[in-house]
């Protein structure tokens, strides 16, 4: 009896679903812009490596090494400059002159060699892994007089001041030929 009976509203149920009356029209669909595709996030460009130092036409100082400068000269603090590099690099006379030390006496500057230009000036190059002079030699502009290394540092680099009657002055004008 139940079959029929579902039988029965099955057909009936159909039947309904036949009628010849049109349904009436749908409204149309609301549409929506299509957002664009989204652009790939931009490659960060790095920033340009500072340039390395480099022997100036016309200075009188030649470049100590070919890295870039990482800590300036401020008088207080700072009383050279601070050039970054690797384990190794060379560390070249900035000037002619004589080597007058080489030593690790200085705890804040590691070891360092100092050089003799004249009467007026001196130069310091300190932070070194390796000295490649002594005492007493004499050393032409540009000749390697020791190798950048990370005694006392946070980080491998060289230390590099000028001294001028015995005064630190800022070294980057010297460097660059401003200075004479």
């Amino acid at each position: 009896v139940m079959g029929r009976s579902m039988l029965a509203a099955a057909v009936a149920a159909r039947a309904a679903c036949t009628t010849t009356t049109p349904l009436p029209p749908m409204a149309p669909l609301p549409t929506y812009p299509t957002p664009a595709p989204a652009a790939p996030p931009p490659v960060p460009t790095p920033a340009p490596t500072p340039p390395g130092l480099r022997d100036m036409p016309g200075a009188t100082f030649g470049a100590p090494a070919a890295g870039p400068v990482i800590g300036r000269f401020d008088g207080n603090m700072n009383k050279g400059i601070d050039i970054g590099g690797r384990i190794g690099d060379p560390i070249r006379a900035a000037r002619a002159g004589q080597v007058v030390l080489v030593s690790s006496a200085l705890p804040a500057y590691g070891t360092m060699v100092i050089l003799k230009h004249d009467n007026d000036f001196i130069t310091a190059y300190a932070h070194i892994s390796r000295a490649l002079v002594a005492e007493g030699d004499q050393v032409a502009r540009g000749q390697p007089i020791a190798e950048m290394g990370q005694s006392g540092t946070d980080r491998v680099k060289l230390r590099f001041e000028i001294r001028k009657a015995g005064v630190a002055v800022d070294p980057e004008p010297y460097l660059s030929g401003r200075m004479q």
